[in-house]
């Protein structure tokens, strides 16, 4: 049973723990439509606390408390869309994050053994990542938010990217194909399941 409305009416009246519990809820969402959107991680962080300020200051006057998932992604989106209006600038960053080695506890030989896997990985990585950059910014966008935790609610994922809700799934179908095409081209191996 979905306690959201209980959660929100409990936390209007001040309850710390609902706040919480709706915090850690749908954070991973707000996260993810904003992230969506924007590609600087402080610009979508800023969205982040935006769009929980205004969640707060909304608590109370929600038409649908059972819908809250819904309502952030929704004020996550328009905020992230409005920093992209007012910022007019835009500053590419990788996600993927190379492994460090704790030289200290490993022999010589395992240590370059691993050196290796860990360059053949990262090289696999960058491809996929590449590959990844090389989708329709509205199939990035839906495979961001798709890969949230936890996993937002289709109607969530609707509002949070402004698409009917009966799309989602051929469109993550059609997206995922082409990105599998696109790794496939570039010779990666050990991705496909």
């Amino acid at each position: 049973m979905d306690d959201t409305a209980a959660l929100v009416a409990a936390a209007a009246d001040g309850d710390w723990g609902a706040w919480k519990q709706l915090y850690q809820r749908f954070s991973g969402l707000v996260w993810s439509v904003a992230r969506s959107h924007l590609m600087n991680a402080s610009d979508a962080q800023d969205v982040c606390q935006t769009t929980w300020f205004r969640f707060s200051e909304h608590l109370t006057t929600l038409r649908d408390p059972g819908k809250a998932g819904a309502w952030l992604a929704s004020t996550a989106r328009h905020e992230a869309l409005r920093v992209l209006r007012t910022s007019g600038r835009s500053v590419p960053v990788g996600d993927i994050e190379l492994l460090g080695l704790d030289i200290d506890e490993r022999s010589p030989e395992l240590l370059l053994l691993q050196s290796e896997e860990a360059e053949e990985r990262a090289k696999r990585e960058q491809a996929v990542w590449e590959a990844f950059q090389e989708l329709p910014d509205r199939c990035r966008r839906l495979l961001r938010i798709l890969i949230a935790s936890p996993r937002p609610s289709y109607q969530e994922i609707a509002d949070g990217l402004d698409m009917p809700v009966g799309s989602i799934g051929p469109n993550r179908g059609r997206c995922l194909k082409r990105l599998g095409d696109l790794i496939d081209r570039r010779g990666v191996s050990g991705i496909r399941g």
